[in-house]
């Protein structure tokens, strides 16, 4: 394990990063997890055998940090992102300037190949800022490090997931589940095929963008029907007018405002409304999972492994339902 190649993964011990520290340290790999708290990514090291995966301690936002984390590396993976502004945690920040931050000492340091997770729908020119940003990222990566690989996925899924997770807690105890941009089509990708995407772009040294998206697409709503059938619940789901959703998102954003931060806004941001305007699903003549030699994987063959535990019954629903069926 000396003499084995050093990768560092940026973000490495949160939803996509764990899976992609994983699979590189099956394939042999050292891991350096690359984090703002170490104490908080302890539980990495339990990937590999011992001493192989390690988590230490990174500034994203500076150069000397960022520098010593990559410091004999061959490969660097950027899984760094943020779904909504929180405090000094910007867009900008962290999808351009830090991203820009890390391929230029990658290339500086003699790294053989960089990774970045951006996301479908990254564009300078977006509305949006959390798509402008990721452009705008993409675009100084491009320009610091040429051969680095961009993988854009769709809304990824997976057991610790913040999509079906967070709309199968609420259908716990709302009767309505209001969506905004219901008839928004998405192409959800397995959070396993984007590690394996990942860790087959470093070993294949393949490069330029890849749009990850899986065997299907499907629009808000169904996706939030498939969920409530899995979890066994009946809820009413309705369409909420955008121009609702920004009076609502206002609120809450003014409300976190004025709260100094205490009661923060996570249920919906004006610049995700913008977002949701959008389709979310990989160009017919993108490159994608096939080209990095990826098998998608279907929704249906992994969301019941951890959506369960969101039934009436959790763990006890097949349980209940065959004493129901023996009763009838």
């Amino acid at each position: 394990m000396i003499n084995a190649p050093v990768v560092t993964i940026f973000g490495g011990s949160g939803f996509v990063g764990r899976y992609v520290a994983q699979r590189m340290a099956r394939a042999g790999w050292r891991v350096r997890v690359a984090v703002r708290r170490p104490n908080d990514a302890i539980f990495v090291k339990t990937y590999g055998v011992v001493g192989q995966v390690e988590p230490v301690q990174a500034n994203i936002r500076d150069d000397a940090s960022t520098r010593a984390a990559i410091a004999g590396a061959s490969a660097v993976v950027n899984c760094v992102g943020l779904l909504y502004e929180d405090g000094w945690q910007k867009f900008d920040a962290v999808h351009r300037d830090a991203a820009s931050r890390m391929a230029r000492i990658s290339a500086a340091e003699g790294v053989a190949q960089f990774v970045h997770i951006s996301a479908i729908g990254a564009n300078p020119d977006a509305k949006s800022d959390y798509a402008r940003s990721k452009g705008e990222g993409e675009a100084e990566i491009r320009q610091a490090f040429p051969t680095a690989a961009i993988l854009r996925p769709s809304i990824i899924f997976g057991n610790e997931d913040q999509f079906f997770n967070r709309f199968a807690k609420m259908a716990r105890i709302s009767p309505v589940l209001p969506l905004v941009g219901a008839d928004t089509r998405f192409q959800p990708v397995y959070v396993g095929d984007v590690a394996e995407a990942v860790e087959n772009a470093i070993t294949q040294q393949a490069s330029g963008v890849f749009e990850l998206g899986g065997p299907e697409i499907a629009s808000f709503r169904e996706l939030i029907q498939r969920m409530l059938r899995v979890v066994r619940r009946r809820k009413l789901i309705v369409n909420l007018p955008t121009v609702i959703a920004r009076i609502n998102a206002g609120l809450l954003s003014s409300v976190e405002f004025l709260s100094g931060g205490l009661i923060p806004n996570r249920m919906i941001t004006a610049d995700q409304i913008t977002q949701l305007a959008d389709d979310n699903v990989a160009y017919p003549d993108a490159r994608g999972l096939a080209d990095l030699g990826v098998t998608s994987t279907q929704m249906d063959a992994v969301l019941e492994s951890y959506l369960y535990c969101y039934r009436p019954q959790g763990e006890f629903t097949a349980l209940t339902e065959s004493a129901r069926d023996i009763r009838g």
